[in-house]
């Protein structure tokens, strides 16, 4: 079995990493591990945590909150930047923004309910998820536009809300074009009314110095969903081609995480999203001289053919057990 280096070195060229899988099989160590690298061979990478419970900063050793409080990374290193996601503050934003496009065409009379009602959306399920999902839909897009990072890497949280995160764009993108679609409805209805309605008549000439026609509020609103569509359909873009991203899910050679990872798989696959490899956790070696160790070697030997025999078109790459944990730049470099 491959070791993390060669990892390293097929991902090389490729810019948006997603490193997900069940909890507790060390994602974040993995992911760490990877920006650590790339950021050794000199090539400037941004690890951002999308996990709620975040435990970037514990890996790195260091405290990333004065950076996550505002949503920007914290350099590390020259060639490494580190982000924990601030999800409290990514759904304030994000309804602060919907707040202004409303504001925008509303009644002002009517806005202290809608900023009641925003208020209460901020709890709806789903909310929090579609908020940060727009934010990563962003530093995707932006960093290949923008060219700053050659690699941006996702520690994500387990496995479901990875799979929710690749595949949400193309729904984003299907439910912004419905209101769309909506909108442009109601146009063509409120034209015909305005074309039945009584004309003025003109009995002068038109006044050159008349106001002009004042800017459709409406048109506000629909330059901005139109903005969040075109955003989301290049993330989808971005997340479906393979030179440009890769998801690697990690596991351990126990049943509960080889089923988790099989099932990702499949759901990947229905989404055309293959996982470019998988990297096993905790390996031990084959042969031990503790009675107990050699048992629990035989038992892994055991399951890694399973996982060698249902991954089969993947590449599978190993990473052994520690004998202390994995903290801060150095220690993650020489992971292998």
């Amino acid at each position: 079995m491959e070791k993390l280096s060669s990892l390293v070195q097929q991902l090389s060229h490729t810019p948006i990493i997603f490193v997900g899988g069940k909890g507790g099989v060390g994602k974040t160590t993995t992911a760490a591990a990877l920006a650590s690298k790339f950021a050794e061979q000199q090539q400037k990478t941004l690890i951002v945590s999308t996990d709620p419970a975040h435990s970037l900063g514990d890996v790195f050793a260091m405290s990333l909150s004065s950076s996550s409080a505002k949503n920007k990374p914290k350099a590390l290193t020259e060639y490494l930047d580190a982000l924990e996601l601030d999800p409290d503050l990514i759904i304030d934003e994000h309804f602060a923004r919907v707040e202004k496009t409303i504001s925008s065409y509303a009644n002002p009379d009517m806005m202290p309910k809608i900023r009641e009602h925003l208020q209460l959306s901020k709890s709806a399920p789903g909310a929090q998820e579609a908020a940060m999902l727009e934010a990563i839909c962003r530093y995707l897009v932006d960093s290949v536009e923008q060219g700053v990072y050659q690699h941006i890497i996702f520690d994500t949280a387990p496995t479901g809300h990875t799979l929710r995160l690749l595949m949400l764009p193309e729904m984003m993108e299907a439910w912004t074009d419905g209101l769309l679609t909506q909108q442009r409805r109601q146009a063509k209805l409120k034209g015909a009314a305005d074309n039945l309605a009584t004309k003025k008549t003109k009995s002068a000439l038109s006044n050159p110095f008349e106001d002009a026609k004042p800017v459709d509020k409406w048109q506000q609103a629909v330059d901005v969903l139109n903005a969040r569509k075109n955003l989301f359909k290049k993330a989808g873009e971005l997340l479906h081609d393979r030179q440009k991203t890769a998801v690697v899910l990690v596991l351990t050679a126990d049943n509960l995480p080889i089923e988790e990872t099989r099932r990702a798989v499949n759901q990947l696959k229905e989404a055309k999203l293959a996982p470019a490899a998988l990297v096993v956790n905790q390996l031990i070696e084959a042969e031990q001289n503790d009675e107990f160790w050699q048992n629990r070697a035989i038992r892994q030997q055991s399951l890694l053919k399973d996982i060698q025999s249902h991954f089969v078109d993947y590449p599978i790459y190993g990473v052994y057990l520690q004998p202390s944990d994995v903290r801060g730049r150095e220690a993650l470099t020489k992971l292998n």
